[in-house]
C-alpha cells in the first residue's frame, strides 16, 4: 500500500458502484502484516515466532490474515477462545499448532481433540480436567501451562504450582509442549517489573526441565535476548501498533481508513454543532458530516479533539462524535474536495492508530479491535 492519504484516487481504484454502498472503506495491507512478522522474528533468530490472532486477528479478519501469515512461514498461532481456535483450524495447514489462551471451558474437551487445539492450562482446575480427558481417551494430550509471574491475571500462582508439582501424577497423561507467562509492563523497557517477572519465570520453569518456554509478547520482543526463550508471541505489533511507545515505530502500518462525506453545510457564527451543543462556530464555517461514528469503533472520547485529513490537510472534529456520524470543520478547504461522496482519511500516513488512540485517551489495541463491521474491507497484497 502506498503511503499518503489515498482518498483522492479511491473512487478510481475501487469502483463507484461499491463506494455508493460504503460509508467507509478499511484497507488492510497483508504484505505489511507479513513484513512485520519477518521483522519481529528477526529480533530473535534463535527463537520461533508465533502469531496471536485473537479477536478476529485484532479486528482485521482472521480469514485473510491467517493464510497470509502461514504463507510467510508462521507455524504457531494463538487464539483466546476455543471457538476462535476451531475457526482458525480451517484456515491454516494441518501441521500448524494452535494454542487457546483461555484453556478448556468445562465440557469443551472434545472440541480440542476434534480440531487439534492445544489448551493453555491456567489453574489447577483446568489441569485436572485435562488430565481426566487424557485418562478417558487413553492417550497423552498436548498442553501448555501458563505461570503467573506477577500480573495476577491468568496462570498458576507460585503456591498453586508448588502444590500441584508435589503430586507424583500431576502431569500424567499430558504431552507438555510449552510453559509460558505474560509480561505486564513490556511496553516500558526500563520498568523494574520486567526483570522481576523474568527472574520469577526462570525460577518457576525449573519445574519443567526441557520444556520450551515463552515470555515475550509484542513489546517483550524488543526487551532483548534474555526475554526471547524459545517462542515469541507477538499480537498487535503484527498489525502496526508501536511496541515501544517512546521510540520510533519500526513496523509498517497495516490499516488505512477513509470515510465518506454525507452532507456539507455552511453555518453562521454562533451556530451549535452536534449533541449537547458543545461546539459553537467562532465565525462562519463549512461543516462536513462523514459516515463514521462510535458504532464503527471511532471512540466518542475523540469529540472535540480528533481530526480527519483531506489531501494531507487536517480537518478537526467539530462537535460530539455520534453513533453513525462525525462533523468536521472543513472551512478553507477547496469545496470540490469536500463535496458529498468524497472520502476523507482517518487512518493514513498523517495519522496512525497510535496517534488516534492518544487523542482518545486510549491505546492502539482498543481502537484496532473496535473497528466495526460496517466498513467495506479491501485486502491488498499477499
Amino acid at each position: 500500500m502506498s503511503a499518503g492519504s489515498g482518498a483522492a484516487l479511491e473512487a478510481v481504484r475501487y469502483g463507484a458502484s461499491e463506494l455508493a454502498r460504503a460509508g467507509a472503506v478499511l484497507s488492510v495491507d497483508l504484505d505489511a502484516v507479513r513484513a512485520n512478522y519477518r521483522l519481529l522474528g528477526a529480533q530473535a533468530p534463535r527463537a520461533a515466532c508465533a502469531a496471536v490472532l485473537k479477536a478476529d486477528a485484532y479486528g482485521l479478519g482472521m480469514e485473510r490474515v491467517a493464510p497470509a501469515l502461514a504463507r510467510e512461514g508462521c507455524r504457531v498461532f494463538f487464539t483466546a477462545h476455543v471457538a476462535e481456535g476451531m475457526r482458525l483450524r480451517q484456515l491454516v495447514p494441518e501441521h500448524c499448532a494452535i494454542y487457546v489462551l483461555h484453556g478448556p471451558p468445562p465440557g469443551t474437551a472434545p472440541d480440542f481433540y476434534q480440531y487439534d487445539l492445544i489448551p493453555v492450562l491456567n489453574d489447577p482446575g483446568q489441569l485436572r480436567e485435562w488430565r481426566a480427558a487424557a485418562r478417558q481417551l487413553g492417550r497423552r494430550l498436548p498442553a501448555a501451562i501458563q505461570l503467573d509471574t506477577g500480573m495476577s491475571r491468568m496462570g498458576m500462582a507460585p503456591a498453586e504450582l508448588a502444590a500441584e508439582s508435589a503430586k507424583p501424577d500431576w502431569l500424567s497423561g499430558l504431552d507438555l509442549k510449552l510453559v509460558m507467562s505474560h509480561l505486564a509492563c513490556a511496553d516500558e523497557a526500563g520498568h523494574p517489573m520486567n526483570a522481576g517477572q523474568r527472574r520469577r519465570f526462570e525460577r518457576l520453569r525449573e519445574v519443567f526441565p526441557g520444556v520450551p518456554a515463552s515470555l515475550a509478547n509484542s513489546s517483550g520482543v524488543f526487551l532483548g535476548p534474555a526475554f526471547h526463550y524459545d517462542l515469541l508471541r507477538p499480537g498487535a505489533a503484527l498489525y502496526g501498533i508501536n511496541p515501544q511507545p517512546d521510540q520510533p515505530n519500526p513496523l509498517r502500518q497495516a490499516v488505512q481508513l477513509a470515510a465518506r462525506i454525507v452532507q456539507v453545510r455552511e453555518i453562521a457564527e454562533g451556530a451549535a454543532v452536534g449533541y449537547g451543543a458543545r461546539w459553537v462556530a467562532p465565525g462562519p464555517r463549512r461543516i462536513a458530516t462523514i459516515a463514521l461514528g462510535y458504532a464503527d469503533g471511532w471512540l466518542r472520547s475523540l469529540s472535540g479533539r480528533g481530526q480527519a485529513f483531506v489531501d494531507g490537510v487536517a480537518a478537526p472534529f467539530a462537535g460530539t462524535v455520534s453513533m453513525d456520524s462525525i462533523t468536521l470543520d472543513v472551512s478553507g478547504l477547496p469545496a470540490e474536495r469536500v463535496a458529498p461522496g468524497r472520502l476523507v482519511d482517518l487512518l493514513c500516513a498523517q495519522q496512525d492508530l497510535d496517534a488516534v488512540a492518544r487523542d482518545a485517551g486510549s491505546i492502539g489495541y482498543e481502537l484496532l479491535t473496535r473497528l466495526g463491521g460496517r466498513f467495506h474491507r479491501r485486502y491488498l497484497g499477499a
